[in-house]
């Protein structure tokens, strides 16, 4: 018995191609858990659009503060970006604004029936290796059940993407334009098992 509780999933985590709609099935297990009482914190990745264009991501918490994440180059003023700062793609990183936002909300959880939220460990969120520890943290505390997402295998791995892909404690949903508007019940299931094993 002892081993077969051992074996059970602690996090969810939810996979797929950009654009998929990871973030838009994050978002609505997060209202489905609010309504049933449980908790939830942490932060989704949005796009930005400005005349039909992406121009970059927004960082957004549950509670709705919102801080960049990236931009496209040519939309940052040359005064404010130094070529010391991340790219990927046509995208600048904004660290300092990430994690000034994202960090605080990993030192304030501690209460075990809170799902939090982490959309996405990705390319651009990995240049903050003090993310990294705090996802490593997250992932092996007893008191925290993490609902995130992690995107496709694509060139090079992400070190920290296939640490959670291989961890015996994480069950991966792989999301695809076929399944993704009745995947959700199933997302939902997974995460209730989670907190009745913590409760």
């Amino acid at each position: 018995m002892e081993r077969e509780r051992e074996a059970m999933f602690k996090h969810v985590f939810l996979t797929g191609p950009p654009g998929v709609g990871k973030t838009t099935l994050v978002q609505k297990a997060c209202e489905s858990l609010l309504s049933s009482g449980v908790g939830v914190e942490g932060f989704y990745t949005e796009e930005v659009r400005q005349g039909g264009r992406r121009v970059g991501f927004d960082v957004v918490t549950v509670a709705g503060e919102r801080a960049h994440l990236s931009r496209i180059r040519d939309s940052i003023t040359s005064a404010s970006h130094s070529r010391q700062e991340p790219t990927v793609g046509q995208y600048v990183v904004d660290l300092p604004s990430f994690e000034t936002l994202a960090l605080p909300l990993f030192r304030n959880m501690s209460d075990s029936r809170k799902v939090f939220v982490i959309d996405e460990i990705g390319k651009m969120e990995l240049f903050s290796q003090s993310f990294i520890r705090a996802v490593r943290q997250t992932l092996d505390s007893s008191s925290c059940i993490i609902l995130g997402t992690i995107p496709v295998p694509k060139g090079k791995p992400l070190t920290l993407v296939e640490e959670v892909r291989s961890r015996r404690d994480v069950q991966v949903f792989t999301v695809s334009k076929e399944n993704r508007n009745a995947i959700l019940q199933e997302i939902l299931t997974a995460l209730q098992k989670c907190l009745n094993q913590t409760g």
